[in-house]
């Protein structure tokens, strides 16, 4: 049984990501989707609430319900050891994403022997991107249909929360994170 990982940040997670982990699915005989803390960029959405929207969304997309969702705590390669995965899969936009997947791909190999499967993102989503989704919907722009259902409301909250002063759920993730660095990725 081969499995794979799909790592991300998921903050929040977008159609695109569905997309990469559908292909990912029809690749490998199990696919488990980490969520994961990195520690270079400041979460809207806590941990908990990204798995908790991973969950829904995978049980509502036929084909994914049996995709598990992680939280990746440090390293993506100690992850990928715990669940016995042979390859991480990362959704590709363009060469921008290359160029900063590529480094931590073969950091990943280095370290564990993991191989990083690349997949081209869908040219019909390759504008969809977790921060962009986050600067349309904190200008009120629309976002539900880049985002499964429901997460263009949460967004939308956590977003007014944030400018209201109050940041419980960024704060729990700041909190949370650990110190060790991550090589997770972009978190597409």
């Amino acid at each position: 049984m081969t499995i794979a990982v799909c790592p991300g940040s998921f903050d929040p997670l977008t159609l695109g990501h569905l997309d990469i982990v559908r292909r990912a699915r029809s690749l490998f005989d199990e696919v488990v989707l980490g969520v994961a803390r990195n520690s270079s960029k400041s979460a809207l959405l806590s941990a908990e609430q990204r798995v908790e929207i991973a969950r829904a969304a995978l049980d509502a997309s036929p084909g994914l319900e049996d995709v598990r969702v992680a939280i990746v705590p440090g390293l993506l390669v100690d992850f990928c050891r715990e669940v016995g995965a042979v390859a991480v899969v990362k959704g590709l936009r363009g060469g921008a994403d290359f160029d900063a997947e590529l480094p931590m791909a073969l950091m990943n190999r280095h370290l564990v022997g993991v191989e990083t499967v690349f997949v081209p993102g869908d040219p019909a989503l390759a504008h969809v991107a977790s921060s962009l989704v986050k600067d349309v919907a904190r200008f009120g722009g629309p976002v539900d249909d880049l985002v499964p259902a429901g997460v263009g409301d949460l967004v939308r909250q956590a977003l007014a929360d944030r400018a209201a002063g109050s940041t419980p759920a960024a704060d729990q993730t700041r909190q949370a994170q650990p110190a060790t660095p991550t090589t997770e990725g972009t978190g597409r």
